[in-house]
């Protein structure tokens, strides 16, 4: 019996020893991949808490104006893809915009202001994991807003541009020549913005009450699903949380 335990014993130290071990320096990658991960979740939950904490307030203005940019320039896009022409973008300072299309398939176009808002969210959110992708982020951005001053078609938006291009240039311009290195936070925090006000904006206007005018009424009447706005709300605030939730994913899996 006691060289049987003997041999037993013997035999998991040499399976414990056959196992492999993590070098110090794979270890210090490990620590620092899981820090990463940490550090980007931390940022999320608290800029989250912000956003919700401030968002009657005036400060929050700009960047959900921002977010009604992406929404109608989505259905710019979207217009433009389906060979239609984009004859000008409205953004009003009640949270309120317009894109004004001509031709196009409206059935793309219609849906394209929720989901493209998200979708931009989420580009955001992962760009904002290297400060390569951020640079790339903050200057097509910006690329984005300066044609867009072209053809806005009220001073609102106007200003919104002007404003957010002299803000991202002094941002890039302490990044690049200060030890103020806040960038990629600024590239996060638009992203998150974006996409807590699209699944906000989709239950306001679509769930909780029925704007018969809204992008999901109108949506309604030419889809053949005998789905109602309010459904198709509900459809497009899951889709809206699941862009969130895959940037959040994709995120950690591109800091691993």
């Amino acid at each position: 019996m006691s060289s049987f335990l003997v041999e037993l014993v013997g035999s998991m130290g040499c399976s414990i020893n056959a196992l492999p071990r993590l070098q110090p320096g794979r270890q210090a990658r490990h620590f620092q991949s899981h820090l990463r991960k940490v550090v980007f979740l931390t940022i999320i939950g608290v800029f989250s808490v912000v956003i919700l904490a401030l968002w009657r307030t005036i400060l929050l203005t700009p960047f959900k104006l921002i977010t009604v940019f992406l929404h109608e320039t989505s259905h710019a896009i979207a217009c433009k893809l389906t060979c239609g022409q984009v004859e000008g973008i409205q953004v009003h300072a009640n949270e309120g915009g317009v894109t004004q299309t001509r031709g196009g398939v409206y059935w793309v176009i219609l849906p394209a202001g929720y989901l493209g808002s998200s979708f931009w969210g989420m580009v955001f959110i992962l760009a904002s994991t290297n400060l390569l992708t951020a640079r790339i982020a903050a200057g097509c951005f910006a690329v984005a807003l300066l044609v867009v001053l072209f053809v806005a078609k009220n001073w609102t938006l106007r200003g919104l541009c002007i404003g957010f291009i002299i803000f991202l240039a002094i941002i890039w311009v302490l990044q690049e020549t200060t030890k103020i290195r806040i960038l990629r936070y600024i590239i996060l925090f638009i992203g998150i913005m974006n996409s807590l006000f699209s699944v906000y904006d989709i239950y306001d206007d679509l769930i909780s009450r029925r704007v018969h005018s809204s992008d999901a009424e109108k949506f309604a009447e030419i889809c053949p699903c005998p789905c109602n706005g309010v459904a198709w709300g509900v459809i497009w605030g899951l889709i809206s949380f699941m862009f969130l939730c895959g940037a959040m994913y994709l995120g950690l899996v591109i800091l691993s």
